[in-house]
């Protein structure tokens, strides 16, 4: 092959600009919908495991075969009007959310505290939460002396979760909406995934760990 037919066969400069920015665009949607996303914090429910205005990533192969466990820390959808307040996005921020290229909103994080099948029981005379009777001692909680604020005893039904915030003082949960015709529960659909990692601010960037607080807790 001659260097004139190679470059007789090259893509026209004024066309790979476009068809480079359609394959990163492809990319960036399959990245999105198979592996990674990335949120911003609304709040401070999660102090002090996470702060508001976090940049965290989260992945989403963990429940390719499986459900969320008790402990993890998941970014759902709004399972109805738990949100309040939240300022709507620009056109142009829709279209960067809509690729996974700018962290989304309308969406919560918090912790699974039960998941099918599990009583889940606040509190015994510590203050503590009790997952199918066993007591948990949650390291993560920023105040556990508001841990008690609430009190209930739920069953949590197939396809749903139980999720509390880590700033059990200041966070709208399932406890919240206990009696809201069952809105308490969230549905394992609306998970997009569990948090992995914090990329802002700088200063604490990295990943975010589990917990072994609920190894102990029996089966339903």
């Amino acid at each position: 092959m001659t260097d004139e037919t190679s470059r007789g066969r090259r893509v026209p400069w004024w066309l790979e600009v476009p068809l480079f920015v359609v394959a990163t665009l492809v990319l960036a949607l399959v990245v999105k919908a198979l592996l990674f996303q990335a949120f911003v914090i609304p709040s401070s429910s999660m102090v002090p495991t996470l702060a508001e205005q976090d940049k965290i990533v989260v992945q989403k192969w963990s429940y390719w075969a499986g459900e969320p466990q008790r402990g993890d820390v998941v970014v759902f959808k709004d399972p109805g009007q738990w949100l309040s307040d939240v300022d709507p996005p620009s056109p142009w921020q829709r279209a960067l959310q809509a690729v996974g290229l700018s962290p989304a909103g309308g969406h919560l994080v918090k912790r699974v505290i039960g998941v099918a099948g599990d009583e889940v029981r606040c509190c015994d005379a510590e203050g503590r939460t009790l997952v199918n009777g066993e007591p948990i001692d949650e390291p993560y909680l920023a105040d556990a002396q508001d841990n008690a604020e609430r009190t209930f005893q739920v069953t949590v039904p197939r396809g749903r979760l139980w999720v509390q915030g880590d700033n059990r003082g200041n966070s709208k949960d399932s406890r919240l909406h206990v009696d809201d015709a069952g809105e308490g529960f969230v549905p394992v659909d609306l998970v997009v995934g569990r948090l992995w990692w914090r990329v802002w601010p700088l200063d604490r960037f990295g990943g975010v760990g589990g917990t072994d607080a609920f190894e102990r807790v029996p089966r339903p």
